[in-house]
């Protein structure tokens, strides 16, 4: 996505305001739809967490056979699920710098030149499924290059003008919109996604704007790709109904804006408390969403975790994985790399010797081995604990039968004390951190320093 969208959803309208704008361009509402059918979400999902690779830039090289060797590498940090930016060629005509937007795809059963042919792709998800992970590949159905074929071959199925121009959607000048009240786009489309499962055996897909694609295309194409195989989709939305039939994730867009807020001293923990309850209760039971400090988004167009967060990072990072949802970590957050990386142009990521690889692994060992902090369903509720400062400080739990975890998270720039003003968390449990046995009552006394988190578990 380019930044006008972004700045959409940053200024908190996202979608209500994003499906007025977009219906300016084109009609957008909701026919007769397939019936809803539960999702058939993959077993391999339920304590999963996700990392997203910046193939052009994760490299010098830029391929997919020089992404490789780092699989090793992913594997022992805990990642489950590989969802690797488009794979496609960018277009050409109307492109944005040197190499083009991701985003603008100039066919969609090939895979972009710079990063290698099908067969090294096939060779990279065979190698991730060895290793024990799987891949997801994202989709761009909203809109193509303007030197995709389709437009050519036909322009029907474009959206128009009132003096019958293709159009843009938003400020995008690299691509042009497609119309899903053609029934054959949609029939493309869904062929199109069989294709990749069927011939490259990918996972699922990570599916861009997808708010603004029609909710009856998506209930339709899930139906169709369950019936290869089951699969794993991820919609760049914040859309209960998206979650009904088609996505078993959505972004947690409002839960990040808070985190940003809570550091510049606009909102305090109980915002943060609030927003989880209120998603908790928007969503289907069977539903998550995405948890994140950054992504390919944030990181070019808003800032670093490090610009945004700056000392808070890392304990925004452990409540991402440890509030209901699947944590995510996007290409470089590892390596502590601050820098925003050029969305248009070739700018590799500089790794040096990976110095949060650590930290990373032991989050994504917690939510391994904590089934109270599994996925949607298979997880446990989150639940509030009262402290003595609860503006400052988020407490929560989450439990699953007999697993238990709670974190403490001291959500400001001041030491502070206090204690657990509920008895609901009162027990015997293990300090994640140190390996220590601890007990927590209504009597313990917790000083936490500016953005500190602790970690207590019980199996």
């Amino acid at each position: 996505m380019n930044h006008l969208k972004k700045t959409f959803m940053l200024l908190g309208v996202g979608t209500i305001v994003l499906s007025l704008f977009i219906g300016g361009c084109k009609p957008k509402q909701e026919h007769a739809s397939l019936p809803t059918t539960p999702l058939k979400t993959p077993e391999w999902v339920k304590n999963a967490n996700i990392y997203e690779v910046n193939i052009r830039q994760y490299t010098p090289e830029g391929t997919f056979t020089a992404l490789i060797p780092h699989l090793g590498r992913l594997k022992e940090m805990g990642v489950d699920i590989l969802w690797l930016m488009p794979v496609h060629p960018i277009g050409e005509v109307n492109r944005k710098g040197s190499l083009g937007s991701y985003y603008s795809v100039k066919d969609y059963l090939t895979v972009n030149p710079e990063y290698g042919n099908m067969d090294r792709f096939k060779e990279l998800v065979t190698v991730a499924h060895d290793y024990g992970m799987y891949v997801i590949i994202d989709w761009v159905a909203n809109h193509t290059a303007w030197d995709n074929p389709l437009l050519t071959q036909h322009p029907d199925w474009y959206t128009r003008d009132s003096l019958g121009k293709i159009v843009s959607p938003f400020d995008w000048s690299d691509v042009a919109d497609l119309n899903y009240e053609v029934p054959a786009v949609n029939d493309y489309m869904v062929e199109a996604l069989k294709f990749w499962v069927k011939n490259t055996n990918i996972d699922g897909f990570r599916c861009d704007v997808a708010g603004m694609v029609p909710t009856r295309f998506w209930n339709r194409a899930r139906l169709a790709l369950d019936s290869i195989k089951p699969v794993f989709l991820l919609a760049e939305a914040e859309e209960p109904a998206l979650q009904d039939s088609a996505f078993e994730m959505g972004y947690a867009w409002s839960t990040h804006n808070v985190m940003n807020k809570i550091v510049q001293g606009k909102l305090t923990a109980n915002s943060l408390d609030s927003i989880i309850d209120s998603n908790a209760r928007r969503f289907p039971d069977y539903a998550f969403l995405m948890q994140f400090t950054s992504n390919h988004d944030e990181n070019s167009w808003n800032g670093t975790e490090q610009e945004r967060l700056g000392e808070a990072a890392k304990v925004m990072a452990v409540i991402t994985a440890t509030i209901p949802g699947m944590p995510l970590i996007y290409s470089g957050q590892e390596s502590a790399f601050n820098h925003r990386l050029l969305f248009f142009e070739k700018d590799p990521i500089e790794w040096g010797d990976y110095p949060l690889k650590d930290f990373y692994r032991s989050i994504l060992t917690l939510k391994h081995n904590n089934p109270a902090l599994a996925n949607g369903i298979w997880g446990g509720a989150y639940t509030r604990i009262a402290t003595s400062n609860d503006s400052e400080v988020l407490a929560f739990m989450r439990e699953k039968e007999a697993n238990r975890v709670i974190v403490l998270a001291n959500l400001s720039a001041n030491k502070v004390t206090i204690n657990l003003t509920s008895k609901d968390a009162n027990g015997d449990y293990t300090d994640y951190i140190s390996g220590v046995p601890y007990t927590i009552d209504t009597n313990t006394r917790i000083s936490l320093g500016p953005w500190e988190y602790k970690i207590y578990t019980k199996l």
